[in-house]
């Protein structure tokens, strides 16, 4: 193979893991690859059209992929430099420290990780300033303990949200603000760069002012002479060598043609579904069931959080543009109501008539949809699912990818909502909930994958994991996984800001290993 192919590093995948990571390993002067089997997102009037965004999903995937009964879908995901952080809502909040150990729900236990939060909790803080993350800490009692604040205020409310903010804390309720990764200047308006749209919750930003991967990470660390990037290259297999035991050629597709690379450490970051299909697709006969696979777990234990979005109807108006600013975290676990978690309670972006309209709501007698979109409060819940090896990726005889997957400890996540629709008339709502059914019934489908996880686990026992603490596989010496496949539980926050900050841990251990 051709020297000027050979890399200390690649890196496929440039999204919140790769993407990180890349830029953790730029100033070490090694020579990096990364591999992202996407392009730019475009940038054109469409990022801020709800219509070509949400209704017609002009940036998904076009592939279809399967379900368990053989069925074809289309996953709501991307494929673009910087990954599915460019259409994500910046909602960068830590997993809570009772979520490293074991935690028992009503549906079953949710397993301890392998570290515990206190190696974690550096890495979460420099995420936090790297992503320019906007917050207060102390407010939120589940908060863990954080060794340095915010490097920049919380966002404020909009005079709507206030109110909401102000009624959940006049029922005796613990708002806290919702940690945001945008670049917004709220005492300079004129000079910010965030300009505090409505369509930035899965949109990607026209002015480059969220935080995510490309803008943060990928297009500093592309500014060091020693990385580069290819687009639309995508990795059709990883090959070993004799041994099995290290990764000796990584095959590329790129512009139709076939392309061959080689690293001392390969990293995988393609989302825990993609890097699950990876790893199967290099089975060999050193490695007769999938590469990393000799536990059997690779592909099994997919996670994806139980999530509703529903609708309540403020009998105010709602002319709120961004109203991602707060979250409720007070039956995330135990509390007075129950004895088990229930989970996580924030917004997402604004729902505005072409949103309603793709998604056909049950509308109140007289109202049309444009009216109802002035007066929705669009609410986010979020639940704990457990790790079932039953919900896995697999692939079909030509190579496709099939997700099968039955959601589990549901009793929590109906208690969640049947929470919020109890308070609907104390936070001046009308008193029903409703569901936003291009999501039936107001649950996200298997086509959500925005919060996949848990697909290659890391663990301490090679025979149950296959990912050991650092992140390497416990089969092959130079190949880590870094996104969030490697979580063994899903918690019940947004995955991003860990996979973020475990790929500056795994990053700070590879510059140790290169050295």
């Amino acid at each position: 193979m051709a020297s000027d192919n050979h890399y200390d590093v690649i890196i496929i995948g440039s999204g919140a893991g790769g993407g990180t990571l890349a830029y953790r390993l730029a100033s070490s002067g090694k020579r990096i690859l990364l591999l992202e089997r996407g392009t730019y997102v475009p940038r054109e009037k469409e990022n801020w059209d709800s219509h070509a965004v949400v209704v017609e999903n002009r940036y998904h995937i076009k592939e279809p992929w399967l379900d368990k009964h053989g069925k074809e879908f289309h996953a709501g995901t991307h494929y673009y430099v910087g990954g599915n952080t460019k259409f994500y809502g910046a909602a960068l909040i830590r997993l809570r420290q009772k979520d490293f150990g074991e935690v028992r729900h009503h549906g079953g236990v949710s397993p301890a990780w392998p570290i515990a939060y206190d190696e974690l909790e550096p890495y979460y803080t420099a995420a936090e300033h790297l992503y320019q993350v906007h917050g207060t800490h102390g407010v939120d009692p589940t908060e863990p303990p954080a060794s340095a604040p915010y490097l920049y205020p919380p966002l404020s409310h909009e005079p709507r949200i206030q109110q909401l903010v102000d009624d959940l804390t006049r029922l005796g309720h613990r708002p806290f603000p919702m940690p945001v990764g945008v670049m917004r200047d709220e005492k300079n308006p004129q000079k910010s760069r965030c300009i505090r749209c409505d369509t930035c919750d899965g949109f990607p930003c026209l002015v480059q002012a969220k935080a995510d991967a490309q803008v943060i990470c990928v297009d500093p660390a592309l500014e060091h002479p020693n990385v580069t990037l290819l687009t639309d290259a995508y990795v059709e297999r990883l090959v070993t060598s004799a041994s099995g035991r290290e990764v000796s050629e990584v095959r590329v597709v790129r512009d139709g043609a076939r392309e061959s690379y080689s690293a001392n450490v390969v990293v995988v970051s393609c989302g825990a579904i993609n890097s699950a299909a990876l790893l199967l697709r290099s089975a060999s006969d050193r490695h007769p069931t999938g590469l990393a696979n000799s536990s059997g777990v690779v592909g099994r234990h997919y996670m994806c959080h139980l999530n509703s979005l529903l609708l309540a109807i403020s009998r105010d108006e709602n002319p709120t543009r961004f109203q991602k600013t707060w979250g409720l975290n007070d039956f995330y676990y135990a509390s007075p109501e129950w004895d088990y978690p229930m989970g996580h309670m924030s917004m997402i972006g604004k729902t505005d008539a072409s949103i309603l309209r793709a998604g056909a709501p049950r509308l109140a007698p007289g109202w049309t949809l444009e009216k109802m979109a002035e007066h929705t409060l669009s609410f986010w819940l979020t639940s704990e699912d457990l790790p079932d090896p039953e919900n896995r990726v697999t692939l079909d005889r030509e190579g496709r990818i099939t997700l099968s997957y039955t959601p589990n400890n549901e009793t929590g996540h109906q208690r969640l909502i049947a929470k919020l629709k109890s308070m609907l008339k104390e936070i001046g709502c009308h008193d029903h909930l409703i569901p936003l059914n291009a999501y039936v019934p107001a649950r996200i489908p298997l086509a959500g994958v925005a919060h996949q996880n848990g697909t290659v686990r890391f663990g301490n026992d090679p025979k149950t994991s296959a990912l050991d603490p650092h992140c390497k596989a416990h089969d092959v010496d130079n190949l880590y996984v870094v996104d969030a496949s490697f979580f063994p539980s899903s918690c019940a926050v947004n995955p991003a800001l860990t996979i973020m900050a475990n790929a500056l841990r795994v990053g700070d251990h590879l510059r140790a290993r290169l050295g």
